[in-house]
């Protein structure tokens, strides 16, 4: 797949949403298959649309790669057969042994393309106007829901009702139900709290309504409360990013990875990988060779 082609993909994908890495490689020592300028994606599952490198430095980069796509933070990985100085310099350069490349270093640089977080506003009050011109302007898409049972798009981070008390329960228990990490309902301080007490829900749900929504900044006019609600929806959702402990969000499992019993690489557990299913379980592998080995004599790697 050509660097044109991966463009038009990259764009289809952002389009729908899907998260994914663009993977780049800036620098290659000879002998190597992979050179300067070859590019790949990285999609959620895995998958490497692509090319940067032979089997083993594919699966080097698709670990880092899921790595950068749950943190949304770019990195250069170098990708060296040496095993010293492994681990991350001063410059946050990721240096990673490769027991298996055949020839010289690599380096890829990763930039992840993840779904801007949707903040979900119900209601035509002017604070809630002001709300949606912030679309995309902090990193956020602000969306409006047109109806109360409509249903969350997904990826909701946040619902803001801002209905002036037009079916106002109905959206936030939906929201408190979906287990969306923040909640706020545009109320006075006297008014919010009998809202809440109105709705179908526990106390503990309850309490995570935030009424008044927004920090207080002392903002007066219905653009300023919008800011302040935008701000105090960035604190929650940065300082709880995921607001159940027994909630692991999917990124966390996309990190996961396991020992190639060949090798000694750690590779990534997915469908993607080179991998055999076995009695005991699914056996992955770094690439071809390592799995051909196992299949020559399995005894031999016995856990």
């Amino acid at each position: 797949m050509g660097r044109l082609e991966l463009a038009g993909r990259a764009e289809a994908l952002a389009a729908a949403g899907a998260p994914f890495v663009w993977a780049t490689v800036v620098r290659a020592e000879r002998p190597t298959s992979a050179k300067p300028g070859d590019s790949a994606l990285v999609l959620a599952d895995g998958q490497v649309d692509g090319f940067v490198g032979g089997d083993c430095a594919e699966s080097t980069v698709r670990v880092q790669a899921l790595e950068v796509l749950a943190t949304a933070t770019p990195r250069l990985v170098r990708i060296t057969p040496s095993p010293d100085d492994v681990g991350v310099d001063d410059d946050g350069v990721v240096t990673v042994h490769n027991p298996c490349l055949s020839g010289g270093t690599l380096e890829v640089f990763l930039e992840p393309s993840v779904p801007l977080p949707i903040v979900a506003v119900f209601g035509h009050a002017p604070i809630a106007t002001a709300m949606l011109r912030a679309h995309r302007l902090f990193g956020q898409q602000v969306l409006p829901l047109e109806k109360p049972d409509d249903p969350l798009p997904p990826g909701t981070r946040a619902v803001v009702v801002a209905s002036h008390g037009n079916d106002e329960e109905q959206v936030l228990e939906a929201a408190l139900r979906a287990d969306v990490p923040y909640i706020g309902l545009v109320a006075s301080r006297r008014r919010g709290p009998a809202v809440l007490a109105s709705l179908d829900v526990d106390e503990r749900l309850r309490s995570r309504v935030h009424t008044p929504a927004g920090l207080d900044i002392g903002a007066r006019t219905a653009p300023e409360v919008a800011l302040s609600i935008l701000a105090e929806i960035v604190a929650v959702v940065h300082e709880l990013p995921s607001h159940r402990d027994d909630s692991p969000s999917p990124a966390s499992d996309l990190t996961e990875t396991v020992r190639d019993p060949v090798c000694g690489m750690m590779v990534a557990p997915v469908d993607a990988s080179q991998h055999v299913e076995t009695a005991t379980g699914v056996v992955y592998f770094c690439g071809t060779g390592c799995r051909n080995a196992y299949l020559d004599n399995p005894s031999a790697y016995a856990l």
